[in-house]
């Protein structure tokens, strides 16, 4: 049964999920605020102060944190944020959260915890990292480095994200659910750029290194001291093998299966952002 047609608020509206369930809900004209520093009015988790403006006549809200959950100080902006919307009046919230994050727990425990009907979309990996992050270089390049093991990771569809977060937004029957969200096989990282090598008929290499390689090589291109903390938080902590499962999140959201990495590859392929046969 669909719920009312009222304005949700989609935090992040403008990254890799956001953007996508902005386009269903504009698609089903369902109303909507872009939660961005560019929106209007803007919003922008480091300045506390944007935050009434944009729950301003709101009445859900898609919660995405930038730029992880992971990060020192994310945890309590969540409570302060989510404690703002529970006095405004917000009626249901549903939180993109990350997989074997101790710390992304601790704030879908702040969400459960509001008074406020809550839905947690607890992801893997997002296949669209390789596409519409800092590997789609990598990728360009043809090589692609990072320090992780063989260990395989359920990547997940962004598409199969936002189909959920849509469904927990506009239906009913997604109050209360912990929807772990991956995709129907386990990759490893090797394996993934194997897909991607042959889905644009390219050859691109996969290279494992060690983390203090890695942790030099950011050093070296002088990427954010806070940004490389996180990814050597994710890459050398949360894919260590502790998501090498599988999960029904999308089964029992959407009623059908996850989209495999390979449909991702071949599409993404055909887009041409990688070069190869099809740019």
């Amino acid at each position: 049964m669909q719920i009312p047609k009222n304005l949700t608020l989609i935090l992040g509206g403008t990254g890799k999920t956001g953007r996508r369930v902005a386009q269903r809900l504009q698609a089903a004209d369902y109303p909507l605020r872009i939660g961005s520093r560019s929106g209007s009015p803007p919003f922008d988790w480091d300045e506390p102060d944007t935050w009434a403006p944009a729950l301003n006549d709101v009445n859900s809200v898609y919660m995405t944190y930038y730029p992880d959950l992971a990060i020192p100080g994310a945890v309590e902006a969540v409570r302060a944020f989510t404690d703002l919307a529970a006095a405004s009046g917000i009626e249901r919230l549903v939180l993109l959260s990350g997989r074997g994050e101790e710390e992304a727990q601790r704030a879908e425990q702040v969400v459960q915890q509001s008074g406020v009907d809550w839905t947690i979309l607890r992801c893997s990996w997002f296949s669209q990292n390789f596409s519409e992050n800092f590997l789609v270089q990598s990728v360009q390049n043809g090589e692609v480095i990072l320090p992780i093991s063989r260990v395989g990771e359920p990547f997940i569809d962004a598409e199969d994200i936002a189909d959920v977060a849509v469904a927990a937004l506009t239906q009913n029957g997604h109050v209360g659910q912990l929807y772990e969200l991956t995709g129907p096989r386990l990759l490893t990282f090797a394996e993934a750029i194997e897909e991607i090598s042959r889905a644009t008929g390219r050859q691109i290499r996969y290279i494992e290194v060690s983390a203090k390689a890695y942790a030099a090589a950011l050093s070296e291109q002088r990427v954010p001291d806070d940004f490389a903390w996180l990814l050597n938080y994710l890459f050398t902590t949360v894919l260590d093998g502790r998501n090498a499962y599988l999960s029904d999140g999308v089964q029992r959201a959407l009623n059908r299966d996850p989209r495999d990495f390979s449909d991702y590859a071949r599409e993404t392929a055909a887009s041409g952002i990688w070069g190869g046969a099809f740019s």
